[in-house]
């Protein structure tokens, strides 16, 4: 069995690297909050070569199932997956600006159908639905009339935000892990030192 105070450390330093990485995230997302345009291609090409590498690793493993009934679809989803990966990654503007269409629609649909929903049901949300309708319709727009420009700013600043928010929840999990080991280390030790069959032994071993 590990000895408690080893394994608290083993635990604190866990927590001490996830704090670690929460800050880098953070960092990260700083950083791509200050230069956007930066942070929209280096998301474009890490979506590229993400496509690219789970495209040859499941072509890999459709070769290895050669055979089954499913041999033929895994080589035709990895094969669309490594084309797909080869254009973003040779053409990441050009993918930032479809994405960028691509997600102002969504808030756009998504808005009106909030709106029109929140309008006919009436439901105890109604307020909260409504708001979040006109919300999404008005980005929607925003990045719609201001498109292909908004295409150089909005993947980027999406992407530096959940950096941004994971490295904060990281920082917190590690923080508090960290506190909640160390509160019960500490209760631990108390309790060794004021448990009377550890005292009896300690008097024992002092006669």
């Amino acid at each position: 069995m590990a000895d408690p105070a080893t394994e608290g450390r083993r635990l604190s330093r866990s927590f001490g690297r996830l704090a670690l990485l929460g800050t880098l995230l953070v960092v990260a997302g700083i950083v791509g909050l200050v230069y956007t345009g930066v942070a929209t291609l280096t998301s474009m090409l890490l979506f590229g070569w993400l496509l690219l590498i789970g495209g040859i690793v499941g072509l890999l493993h459709a070769i290895d199932s050669r055979g089954s009934d499913f041999f033929w679809l895994g080589v035709v989803v990895a094969a669309l997956n490594i084309a797909a990966g080869i254009v973003v990654i040779r053409h990441p503007q050009g993918t930032a600006e479809a994405l960028t269409m691509f997600a102002a629609l969504l808030f756009l649909t998504g808005g009106v159908f909030r709106l029109v929903g929140s309008v006919v049901v009436r439901g105890p949300q109604f307020g909260w639905t409504l708001l979040q309708g006109a919300f999404g319709l008005l980005l929607g727009l925003l990045v719609l009339f201001d498109w292909p420009h908004s295409s150089l700013y909005v993947l980027g600043l999406f992407f530096s935000l959940v950096l941004l928010f994971d490295g904060l929840g990281l920082i917190a999990m590690g923080v508090g892990g960290r506190r909640i080991v160390s509160v019960v280390s500490e209760q631990r030790v108390t309790g060794e030192l004021t448990d009377p069959s550890r005292q009896g032994e300690q008097k024992r071993s002092e006669g």
